[in-house]
C-alpha cells in the first residue's frame, strides 16, 4: 500500500501548481465574460449583425472550452484522491493500474495546459495557414515537403483540429512543389507558430538507384488566418491580380477546369496562388486570406505597425538554416536546433507526434 501513500503525497504537493494554474487562466474573469456574452446574445437584433455575433459566438466558446478543460483537470485530481484514501482504508491495491495511468495523464494535461497559459501574442487564438516549400534538390525535396505536409494534417487531425487545403502543386515526379493548408481550431497559430522555419532530413533516399544517403530541405510558412474585420487591409491598388489555367501534373487536389488565381502585394512583394478550388471566386478568397496571414506574420514578427513598412522576409531552405533535423539513417532521430528536445521515434514523429517539440520551445520562450 506504499504506493497509494506516495500517489497521496503527489497529489497533495500538485494541489498548489492546480490554485496556481487557476490564476494564470483568469477563470473568474472567464466566467463573468461568458456571463456577459450570454446576456448580450438574448438582447433584441443581436444576432441581425451577422459579424458581431459570430465573433461573439467564437470567443464564448473558447472561454467555455478553457473552463471546462480546467474543470476536467480538478475533477481528475479529485477522483484520484479519492481512489487513493478508499484503497488505503479498504486495503485493495487492485485500483492501483488505473490510478498510475490517470496520474500520468493529469501531469500530461496539467503541463499542457500551463503551456497554454503563455498563448496570450495577439493572433495565438487564430486558426493557422501553413504553407510547404520544397528546397533545391528536385523529386528528394518535394517528396520532403510533402511528408511535412502529412505529418501536420497527422497532427491536426490528432487534436480534433480541421484543415482545409487552399493551394497544391504538384512536384514534378512525386512529392509536391509547394501547398497551403488552413488549420482551424482554438489556438492553433499559437501552438503553431513554433514550427515556422526550415526543415531538413537525412535518409536513404528511394528515388537513388544507389541507395545513397540524401539530404533535403523543406521550409514551413506558419501565419494566423485573418478576419476582413480585423487590422490587416487590404487596398486594391496594392494588389496585382493575375488569372490563369490550373498547371503542373494534376493530382487529385488541383481542380484542371477552374481558372486559377495569383495575387502580388506590391508594397512587400508577396505572391500567393491557389488552384484547388472549382470557382474563380473561390480561389482569389483563398488568395487574400493568405495575403492577410503573411502580412499579420510579419507585422508580428517584426513588431511593425504599418503594413507600408513591412518588407517580406525570404527563408533560405538551406544547410544552416534549419530548425529541426530529421534523420532516418544511419539513425532515428529528430531533434529541434532551438531547444534541444528530440526524440528518437522518428515514425511516431512523422505521424503528427510533434507536441514535444512545440511544448518545449513554448517553454523556452516563456523562460527567455
Amino acid at each position: 500500500m506504499l504506493e497509494f501513500e506516495e500517489y497521496k503525497t503527489k497529489l497533495a504537493n500538485r494541489r498548489p501548481d492546480l490554485e496556481d494554474l487557476r490564476g494564470a487562466m483568469r477563470l473568474e474573469d472567464a466566467a463573468a465574460e461568458i456571463e456577459k456574452l450570454q446576456a448580450e446574445s438574448t438582447e433584441e437584433g443581436y444576432w441581425n449583425d451577422l459579424e458581431r455575433s459570430q465573433k461573439a459566438q467564437r470567443r464564448l466558446r473558447s472561454l467555455e472550452n478553457k473552463c471546462e478543460s480546467f474543470r476536467k483537470l480538478e475533477t481528475a485530481w479529485d477522483d484520484m484522491t479519492v481512489i487513493c484514501e478508499m484503497a488505503l482504508e479498504e486495503n485493495d491495491e487492485s485500483m492501483l493500474p488505473e490510478l498510475k495511468d490517470s496520474y500520468a495523464k493529469f501531469e500530461s494535461d496539467l503541463e499542457q495546459l500551463r503551456l497554454s497559459t503563455l498563448l496570450n501574442g495577439e493572433y495565438d487564438a487564430n486558426n493557422a495557414i501553413l504553407t510547404f516549400h520544397a528546397g533545391a534538390g528536385g523529386t528528394e525535396a518535394q517528396d520532403w515537403a510533402q511528408m511535412l505536409y502529412r505529418m501536420y494534417t497527422m497532427w491536426t487531425d490528432r487534436h480534433g483540429f480541421k484543415y482545409t487545403l487552399m493551394d497544391w502543386q504538384d512536384g514534378d515526379q512525386a512529392g509536391i512543389k509547394s501547398a497551403t493548408i488552413k488549420i482551424e481550431g482554438e489556438n492553433a497559430y499559437g501552438y503553431l507558430k513554433s514550427e515556422h522555419g526550415v526543415h531538413r532530413l537525412v535518409r536513404i533516399s528511394p528515388f537513388d538507384a544507389s541507395a545513397r544517403r540524401q539530404t533535403s530541405f523543406a521550409a514551413v510558412e506558419v501565419m494566423p488566418e485573418i478576419g476582413d474585420a480585423e487590422e490587416i487591409e487590404l487596398r486594391d491598388d496594392d494588389i496585382k491580380m493575375d488569372v490563369y489555367r490550373s498547371s503542373g501534373a494534376g493530382g487529385q487536389k488541383v481542380n484542371k477546369t477552374s481558372s486559377a488565381v495569383r495575387l502580388t502585394h506590391i508594397p512587400t512583394g508577396i505572391v500567393v496562388s491557389s488552384q484547388v478550388e472549382r470557382s474563380h471566386f473561390q480561389n482569389l478568397e483563398n488568395c487574400r486570406q493568405m495575403l492577410r496571414a503573411k502580412l499579420a506574420e510579419i507585422k508580428e514578427r517584426e513588431h511593425l505597425e504599418k503594413i507600408e513598412d513591412i518588407k517580406g522576409v525570404q527563408m533560405k531552405i538551406e544547410w544552416g538554416s534549419q530548425i529541426r533535423n530529421y534523420v532516418f539513417m544511419p539513425y532515428t532521430l529528430a531533434k529541434d536546433t532551438r531547444t534541444g528536445y528530440e526524440n528518437g521515434n522518428i515514425q511516431a514523429v512523422m505521424d503528427g507526434d510533434i507536441d514535444g517539440f512545440i511544448n518545449a520551445y513554448l517553454a523556452m520562450k516563456a523562460n527567455t
